[in-house]
């Protein structure tokens, strides 16, 4: 059996595409970093200078020449793009705590419900407002008003927990509910986004199928539990050359097996993270391979992921100014309205409601991939992607420098709630 294969000139051409990417994100990230900015939101940035937003338009020869050198050569970066982020939600995964401090159960409620299901149905008036331009040519009506309600509500674990990290409040109460709101958030708009990716394939609404779906994703995590427990009894006498084998093998089986089932890609790396900690756990050796793992996926396939959502996006063409403008306020202030309503209830004093409103707008990451996974299955337009992804960088921006303001003034703030 022989396998088809690119010639010496198709893989270096390849290759000087991938170092400009991985060179671009790494540049603008570490700009970012130094402005205090999330690290994604410059990664995606060095995707748009090099993109159709910047140097395709000032030097289209060259730029064709890198990235249009053969007809091919969109699927094969677009395989080091769907490896990004099958490592990205693989790692979300395993960094994901579903727990809930009995203490805190009543602020967790209430920030989930304000900051979740408030702003999804807030966002209905304005379905039919952008249905026009946001709406992808194999989106229909259901799958496309899930995608516009999810990216109105989701919230970023990443990011937030990078921005909670470099402020050095991680594991206070504060991050804790953010945190442990994020990972039920998450949970619930991955298997909307399950299901209107699956709409969008079927072409059709079948009620039936859909209530499955939504059975075993959730049913998955119990299933977890279980399986978990069997094999706890083996893992450790898995060397680590062994543990890295059999994660990645059960991570590849395991996308395949779902999709089968209408499950995608995205979520069922995910879940195979999950998996792998409910298994594993967090004990110090195993912690130290999946650091490994980061320090590798977060070096290499994760910013070229994010430097291929940046070189999609055209703010030049394809693009309105006020309906981003428009559907960010539309956004940003239902995620704000409806965590702050809450948390009226919740004895708090304002300042402390003003921070969950504004932290809980973080998208990150989680709105990058919704933006992706909708665009990948033609859901919604590229006026839309585009509008998501900036979306997501400036409201991430914004909470990441609002948090860091009210710790300046005081110091303290985050300690209790």
């Amino acid at each position: 059996m022989r396998l088809a294969t690119l010639s010496e000139k198709e893989i270096i051409i390849t290759l000087i595409a991938l170092a400009l990417l991985l060179l671009s994100a790494f540049v603008f990230g570490s700009l970012m970093e130094l402005i205090k900015g999330p690290r994604v939101v410059g990664e995606i940035l060095g995707g748009m200078i090099i993109g159709g937003s910047c140097l395709f338009l000032l030097m289209p020869e060259m730029s064709t020449k890198i990235f249009f050198a053969y007809a091919e050569e969109g699927k094969v970066l677009n395989i080091f793009y769907q490896l990004g982020l099958i490592f990205l939600m693989f790692l979300s995964g395993y960094n994901t705590d579903i727990r809930v401090d009995k203490s805190n159960a009543k602020t967790i409620s209430l920030v989930f419900v304000g900051a979740t299901f408030l702003p999804m149905i807030g966002s209905i008036p304005f379905f039919g407002m952008f249905e026009e331009y946001f709406k992808g040519p194999a989106g229909n009506e259901l799958s496309y008003k899930l995608v516009f309600a999810i990216g109105v509500a989701i919230t970023s674990i990443p990011v937030i927990s990078k921005i909670f990290f470099d402020m050095g409040i991680m594991n206070k109460a504060f991050s804790n509910t953010v945190l442990t709101v994020s990972t039920f958030q998450d949970l619930c708009l991955w298997i909307l986004l399950n299901v209107a990716t699956r709409i969008a394939q079927s072409g059709e609404i079948k009620l039936a199928e859909m209530i499955v779906i939504v059975i075993v994703t959730i049913g998955i995590f119990a299933a977890i539990a279980i399986i978990s427990r069997f094999i706890r009894q083996v893992k450790s006498q898995w060397k680590a050359n062994t543990f890295y084998s059999i994660s990645f093998a059960v991570l590849m089986f395991t996308c395949g097996l779902l999709y089968m089932i209408g499950i995608n890609i995205m979520y069922s790396a995910f879940v195979v993270g999950y998996l792998i900690k409910a298994i594993f756990g967090t004990e110090e050796t195993v912690k130290t391979r999946m650091h490994f793992l980061e320090n590798i996926a977060f070096s290499f396939f994760i910013p070229i992921y994010f430097a291929l959502v940046g070189i999609q996006l055209n703010v030049i063409h394809d693009f309105s100014i006020a309906r981003f403008a428009l559907f960010f306020v539309i956004a940003f202030g239902l995620e704000f309205v409806g965590t702050f309503a809450l948390l009226m209830f919740s004895g708090l004093k304002m300042s402390t409601r003003m921070n969950f409103a504004i932290t809980m707008n973080a998208r990150g990451g989680p709105g990058i991939v919704l933006a992706t996974v909708a665009y990948s299955y033609e859901i919604i337009s590229l006026e839309f992607f585009t509008v998501l992804i900036l979306t997501t960088m400036v409201s991430s921006m914004i909470a990441g420098y609002y948090l860091r303001l009210q710790q300046k003034r005081d110091a303290k703030v985050f300690d209790e709630l």
